[in-house]
């Protein structure tokens, strides 16, 4: 997973150099506004499926990981709109939900924990006089960072679980490649280095590992991957929208 994705400073969290600093609620989401997809884990499968296409990506089969597609075009969100707000009652991954705290591996060398909490000093909401403090003033941490790291925590455990999906996905051959191409107004957009799940293939898996795939629920986020697929049409009608919306302004202008 591309950890620090939108994370322009990310620096270790320390609770000397970071005794005084404040942060103020999101108020946006204007960070993600160039990303036209994020990592996804695949205990967020089921709900992201609903109104997102869920699809694996990498630079081959051996490196491919899910994500979730959020637009047709490189640097857009589609999910978001001007003012950086996220379409309403539609999932916002995890991944963009840590923002403006991340869960990283430390240096090779590094003493102390694998992970390490990193922030983002780019962004605006951190200050030293507004907003809920990082730090008690006897340097234990608050309830606020507390609950922000045990957030951290379960993403990662869900990574962790993710990448045994990968695995098995893997191992029993189950990814086909899957190349999306749609013609806009005379453009043609091609989705290239994506995988899918074969439907074919999942139903010749034997017995006992279709059984194990049932019950740890693997079967589960296969068929809201597959599932997640008719939304890529969805997404299409999204980005008509806002093209429809940038050739009204053309002519104003």
């Amino acid at each position: 997973m591309a950890e620090v994705l939108f994370y322009e400073r990310p620096v270790p969290l320390n609770r000397t150099v970071h005794k005084d600093l404040r942060i103020k609620g999101l108020q946006n989401l204007k960070f993600a506004h160039n990303v036209h997809s994020v990592p996804l884990t695949c205990t967020e499968f089921p709900i992201t499926a609903r109104d997102i296409p869920i699809l694996f990506a990498g630079p081959d089969e051996a490196n491919a990981g899910p994500m979730a597609l959020l637009g047709l075009r490189q640097n857009e969100n589609l999910y978001l709109d001007a003012d950086g707000q996220w379409v309403p009652n539609v999932y916002i991954p995890a991944f963009v939900r840590r923002y403006p705290f991340v869960l990283a591996e430390k240096p090779p060398g590094a003493e102390g924990d694998d992970f390490t909490v990193f922030l983002d000093e780019a962004y605006e909401g951190f200050n030293s006089a507004e907003g809920e403090r990082l730090f008690k003033e006897d340097g234990s941490e608050s309830d606020m960072l507390k609950n922000a790291v045990t957030f951290l925590g379960e993403f990662q455990q869900h990574v962790a679980r993710t990448k045994q999906l990968m695995e098995d996905l893997r191992k029993y051959d189950l990814l086909e490649p899957r190349n999306i191409r749609l013609e806009r107004n005379g453009n043609v957009i091609n989705l290239n280095g994506l995988y899918v799940v074969s439907e074919e293939k999942l139903r010749k898996l034997d017995a006992e590992t279709t059984h194990r795939f049932l019950t740890d629920g693997t079967l589960g986020w296969i068929y809201a991957h597959l599932l997640s697929l008719m939304n890529i049409d969805r997404v299409g009608q999204r980005l008509a929208v806002r093209e429809e919306a940038e050739a009204a302004n053309a002519t104003k202008n």
